[in-house]
């Protein structure tokens, strides 16, 4: 496809593990938009789904699913994965024959892929977004790491959604100790497509469901059997990314199969306590909002686990795992602070000049 316009292409790829990845290239999409870039988005499942909703009159290119099966027992999230290893590097394979063919014929100028190990190219600006330079996964944590850092070593940059110094978000995950020198990093400091506004509080609780299945199904069943008898106002939003938007009732709750980003800077504002997973990029939108959090780490993915851990020691939010939940686990709210004002200083002018030329 020939460039109709002198604008610069940079295809953005976000991985499809729930809508974590996609959510948070959605403040970098605009901020290319509104430095005169044009983007390209390449993604695959409900990644893909959500930026065609937030940005209908953009391009969209389809990648190769790495279509992973996840377990129901958590003893065994690490051994299904594993089995699965083969079939993962298969679909990066393609997915890299697939970016060559992309960036040729749509004249692409730079990429951004967030955590897409295959989508680089050693002929463009490639940059990879990512707060896990450490993979933790247990006493495999060691090999996991290495091996994701070999895949990093494609890319020109790495961009850090995070601070480098303490205080940060993402601790040991985004951090080499000792700092290496083997990729260039730079920590761009936490990005949200989310503004903290004043608000007047409409519900007294907000789950805001993600992830893969077949566990963001089981938190919804659990949740909705825990909290029933809950007294005060519960917004639910499942997080199942729909061809349209639905919305019910059923007392205490008012259900949202999924919000865009519009309506969820609203509902979380007007929200006095939000119920979610302990992923990265809903803890950056929590931070910048300033809320009060009560974490549900999915069963076996040690990433989430060791941030709602961390988050606990420091006071800022209790969490349980997705057994034991039930409406008393609440009361420990507040013994804890919540997250306090931080900052989102992400220079994205500066950031983008590594596209001007390679």
């Amino acid at each position: 496809m020939k460039r109709n316009t002198l604008k610069k292409r940079i295809l953005i790829a976000p991985l499809n593990w729930g809508i974590g990845h996609a959510a948070r290239c959605i403040p970098i999409i605009n901020a290319l938009l509104k430095k005169d870039y044009e983007p390209i988005i390449a993604s695959d499942g409900e990644a893909l789904h959500l930026l065609r909703k937030e940005f209908p009159e953009l391009i969209f290119l389809s990648l190769p699913g790495y279509d992973i099966n996840y377990a129901i027992n958590k003893r065994f999230f690490k051994w299904v994965l594993f089995k699965q290893s083969k079939k993962i590097y298969k679909a990066i394979k393609a997915e890299k024959k697939q970016i060559d063919r992309i960036v040729s014929e749509y004249a692409i100028s730079g990429i951004i892929s967030d955590n897409r190990l295959g989508v680089w190219s050693d002929k463009i600006p490639s940059v990879y977004l990512t707060h896990q330079l450490n993979v933790l996964s247990g006493v495999t944590s060691k090999t996991t790491s290495k091996i994701h850092q070999r895949f990093i070593k494609h890319f020109d940059r790495v961009w850090v959604p995070d601070y480098e110094k303490t205080p940060n978000l993402s601790g040991k995950l985004g951090h080499l100790f000792p700092q290496k020198s083997a990729f260039k990093i730079t920590y761009i400091g936490p990005v949200s497509r989310l503004i903290k506004k004043p608000s007047e509080k409409k519900y007294d609780i907000m789950v805001l469901l993600s992830g893969p299945e077949p566990q963001r199904g089981l938190l919804e069943e659990k949740l909705f059997k825990q909290l029933k008898t809950y007294p005060g106002k519960i917004l639910f939003v499942k997080g199942k990314i729909n061809t349209k938007q639905s919305i019910s009732k059923l007392k205490p709750f008012t259900i949202y199969n999924f919000m865009t980003s519009k309506d969820l800077e609203e509902a979380i504002n007007a929200s006095e306590l939000i119920i979610s997973r302990s992923g990265y990029t809903t803890i950056m939108d929590l931070a910048i909002l300033e809320k009060r959090a009560f974490f549900i780490p999915t069963p076996g993915q040690s990433e989430q686990e060791y941030l709602a851990k961390s988050l606990e020691l420091k006071s800022i939010a209790p969490y349980c795992k997705q057994e034991d939940f039930n409406l008393e686990q609440l009361q420990q709210i507040s013994q804890y602070k919540g997250f306090e004002r931080i900052e989102a200083t992400t220079d994205f002018g500066e950031l983008f000049t590594f596209f001007e030329g390679k």
